[in-house]
């Protein structure tokens, strides 16, 4: 292709792009914002996002609120459900979804999210609501991810017909904790739509190109060389952080993302639930005792009730409505309140307890037989999990600017909050009080903090404007892969009675590969077997920084490596081979655009490729 036809097809191209778009698919809430790519001073604009409130009621929020409900047939009546694009959509989710699960959660599905990165599970499997009844008709999370999509697709073409979202240029944020499983089920419920434009960037990062956005330029008065930015994330149903350093190169400040935290399910929805159980130990002590229906109905009064007093400290009590069932108890209601001594006593010392830098999240014994449920933090301690954070990160810093320079645990010098549990002047002044009693202790000076636009709207506002930044018009955020990641081998020993040959595991991409690279795996052959179902188990690190691809470990401590869910798959049989036959190969991985791993098994007899990737086919 010569330069004119590449110019034109890049002009085509543009043409087709009128606007990046931002997604945020929350765990609580999804948000949509918006910049025009043809107008050099456009603003980056949260979209209102058309949505039922009540039966029959369509209204603009900026907000769609990350639920879905199964409505049983005699629930509604025709035209209850109706919305400007669509008579009768396929599913109910926002606003009202949320509204009619707080009186019947057994047919609410929520924290879809948080199941779409959990292993533990066939995701595409229909089973939410979780424990609901036989007659409440079942989603999967895969599903209930596609119609959020859905919904904000069909409220941008409705307003934006001309325009369609498919078209555009569209980012959507994930947590700097998914692995590339959980990136790639994300990608594919986008797929699923038709988006032909797309790119997955971590929240974190995408409250940063927020803070830059929002600063016009003023970041870099903000921020100097050598100074390590903490990204503090603590939404609806997670708590996500992040490390970024500011370097230099050229003159030019630069930013790079060196390391992310666990993906830690502790967020609104556990204060929310904590809250119900305060009051549901308050009406017990009056001789009135709750079902486990009616705590998860006050759960989402409580959310309510939470977000009114902490915005406002001068309201001491909100009351709350206890549901009941049955024309025996009607009349017989039970009522009680929420009051600001609760909420704070609840939040602050349950979630934000004042601890030293040595004092790690609590791991409880488990029972021995517990439901299928996520797998929600053990310690409700925000603190304790930051705590552990930066000391485990105590060298992420060590490449850039020299070894011991975060002896015992890294030292952030500025701080970046982001989700809506901050939002609370309470919360996010206590936790700032907690970092900055560590860095005193150690000799450093306070942390500064930066300020960001509105903590619920900014992933989506930087992830637009991160549309931008790809078109060279800003400030890149360097950083690849979270992790370093393994592929697990079986040792070869003689058969013990009781006993599985135990593992090694091989990196296969390393820490910090970025997106759209590709690294061949120097190590021996290995035998792959084709035709018949095979198992991969996969680990991921993320203080392991400094192994390279072919690095061979057969020892690690428990810490250092996270076992990933196993792939169950059948290799196609090619090239004249047979089933179940042995063949030698090769490794090399890439990573590609979206950030998911692809594993390539080359055979040495130049014969055709396999390849395993992190899209987790689940069989049944």
């Amino acid at each position: 292709m010569d330069q004119t036809m590449q110019e034109n097809t890049a002009q085509e191209t543009d043409a087709q792009h009128r606007y990046s778009v931002g997604i945020d698919l929350g765990t609580t809430h999804c948000v949509l914002s918006y910049v025009d790519l043809h107008d050099e001073d456009a603003e980056v604009q949260v979209m209102p996002i058309a949505q039922l409130t009540t039966p029959g009621n369509v209204e603009n929020k900026d907000q769609l609120p990350s639920f879905m409900y199964q409505a049983h047939e005699s629930e509604l009546v025709e035209g209850d459900t109706a919305l400007p694009w669509d008579e009768k959509p396929n599913a109910i989710v926002g606003a009202m979804a949320r509204k009619l699960g707080s009186k019947t959660p057994i047919r609410l599905i929520a924290s879809a999210k948080s199941w779409l990165c959990h292993g533990g599970v066939n995701r595409r499997d229909a089973f939410l609501p979780l424990n609901s009844p036989e007659e409440v008709e079942k989603a999967s999370p895969m599903d209930a991810t596609c119609h959020y999509l859905e919904h904000l697709q069909a409220a941008w073409n409705h307003q934006n017909p001309e325009t369609p979202l498919a078209e555009q240029d569209v980012t959507i944020t994930v947590p700097a904790s998914f692995d590339p499983a959980a990136r790639d089920l994300t990608a594919e419920a986008a797929n699923k739509l038709g988006f032909k434009h797309l790119t997955l960037l971590e929240e974190p990062q995408a409250a940063v190109y927020s803070w830059i956005k929002n600063s016009d330029d003023s970041w870099r008065d903000q921020v100097s060389v050598g100074d390590i930015v903490l990204v503090v994330d603590i939404g609806g149903g997670t708590t996500d952080l992040s490390l970024i350093a500011v370097t230099e190169e050229d003159g030019n400040l630069n930013l790079n993302r060196i390391a992310v935290g666990d993906h830690i399910l502790l967020g609104g929805d556990n204060m929310d639930l904590a809250l119900a159980y305060r009051l549901k130990a308050k009406l017990a002590q009056e001789g009135k005792q709750l079902q486990p229906w009616q705590i998860q109905a006050i759960t989402h009064a409580c959310r309510d009730a939470k977000e009114d007093l902490l915005s406002d400290p001068e309201l001491q009590a909100v009351p709350i409505i206890v549901p009941s069932r049955g024309s025996k108890l009607l009349g017989g209601t039970l009522q009680t309140e929420l009051t600001q001594e609760e909420v704070q006593q609840t939040l602050v010392e349950g979630f934000f307890p004042r601890s030293d830098i040595s004092e790690h999240p609590v791991q409880m014994q488990r029972g021995a037989l517990t439901k299928i449920g996520l797998p929600y933090a053990q310690d409700a301690a925000v603190s304790r999990h930051l705590a552990s954070f930066l000391s485990r990160q105590a060298a992420a810093a060590d490449e850039l600017f020299g070894e011991g320079s975060n002896e015992g645990f890294i030292k952030p010098s500025a701080i970046l909050f982001n989700g809506g549990v901050l939002k609370s002047d309470l919360l996010s002044n206590r936790l700032m009080s907690i970092i900055n009693s560590w860095l005193t202790e150690a000799g450093e000076d306070e942390a500064k903090l930066l300020e960001g636009l509105d903590l619920d709207l900014a992933v989506a506002s930087g992830a637009s404007y991160y549309g931008s930044v790809r078109k060279g018009k800003g400030v890149r955020i360097r950083g690849g892969i979270a992790s370093s990641y393994y592929v697990g081998i079986e040792s070869a020993m003689p058969a013990i009675p009781g006993m599985e040959p135990p593992m090694e595991a091989l990196c296969v991409a390393p820490f910090g590969m970025e997106e759209g690279s590709h690294v061949d795996v120097p190590s021996q052959e290995f035998g792959l077997v084709i035709g018949q179902p095979v198992q991969f188990s996969f680990y991921g690190s993320t203080v392991r920084r400094e192994d390279p691809a072919g690095t061979h470990l057969d020892f690690w401590l428990p810490e250092e490596l996270e076992e990933l869910p196993p792939i169950q798959v059948t290799l196609p049989v090619v090239d004249g081979r047979e089933v179940g036959e042995v063949v030698p190969v090769q490794l090399a991985s890439r990573v590609t655009e979206l950030g998911t791993l692809c594993l390539e098994a080359i055979p040495t007899d130049g014969g055709q490729k396999w390849h395993v990737e992190f899209d987790v086919r689940e069989s049944n």
